[in-house]
């Protein structure tokens, strides 16, 4: 990998944005974390994903205008398809993601944010979807996650009015989980990932989807599904280690199945 940096721990895999000087996002880039996100839940011994941008500025500034300059649309299309893919990729990954936004996060910067499940920031963090101060749009989910996150009126003054967001007001409007010291916001994520480990993956991978699932349709379709989900997982091996991991007061060895 050339622009994604990953640093496997334990049942923790930290991916790290790194394209100096900015993070910017490129073709390759995206692809590369769709790439990652797929072996990554397709390893039975990962559990949460922590990304963050190296360098202490930026998490990322986003994609590089330079690509849109010539005006074609062909590759303006390229780029459109491969946010997309690669972001809703992350937010389908079956374990937890935490975001560790280390400084700047513009653009397709937030937009993998927004992806993500929980949202750590520093507090010399800046959030913002400039796009359409540019002639563009966010097409990497920024109009569709930024609204369930903040609602439609913070949303539109992000990106209608262009307004940018330091770490206290993210956390005001819900567009972050918590605020940290500049330089501990990647040590706070790994610190909250570790506690994943504590729960089972086939739990986590069932309850993820029924929550993201309260975003397309009302609760009384998704609540017979809940129960059907908790039935399921009796067929895990997980369920019978947990029970009987607490029964036995030790802690229990997960198998992820």
């Amino acid at each position: 990998m050339s622009n994604i940096k990953v640093d496997k721990q334990g049942h923790i895999a930290v991916l790290t944005i790194d394209n100096p000087p900015a993070n910017v996002w490129s073709l390759e880039s995206l692809n590369e974390l769709y790439d990652v996100v797929e072996e990554l839940d397709a390893d039975k011994d990962n559990y949460a994903i922590v990304i963050t941008g190296a360098g202490e500025k930026f998490f990322s500034a986003g994609a590089d205008l330079k690509t849109f300059a010539d005006g074609d649309k062909g590759n303006a299309g390229d780029m459109a398809r491969a946010f997309g893919r690669a972001f809703e990729r992350l937010t389908a990954y079956n374990g937890v993601s935490i975001a560790a936004i280390n400084g700047y996060a513009m653009g397709g910067g937030l937009e993998c944010a927004l992806a993500c499940d929980i949202r750590i920031a520093a507090d010399n963090a800046a959030m913002a979807l400039p796009e359409a101060g540019v002639g563009l749009l966010p097409c990497g989910c920024g109009t569709q996650n930024l609204p369930w996150l903040v609602g439609e009126g913070w949303a539109k003054r992000m990106i209608l009015c262009g307004e940018r967001v330091d770490a206290a007001t993210a956390e005001k409007i819900g567009l972050v989980e918590q605020v940290v010291e500049q330089g501990k916001a990647l040590d706070t994520a790994l610190e909250l990932a570790a506690k994943v480990a504590k729960s089972s993956p086939s739990s986590v991978r069932a309850s993820k989807k029924l929550i993201q699932g309260a975003r397309r349709q009302p609760p009384a379709l998704n609540l017979p599904a809940e129960r059907e989900a908790f039935v399921a997982l009796f067929d895990t091996q997980d369920q019978a280690e947990g029970v009987n991991a607490f029964l036995e007061k030790r802690t229990p060895e997960w198998k992820n199945a």
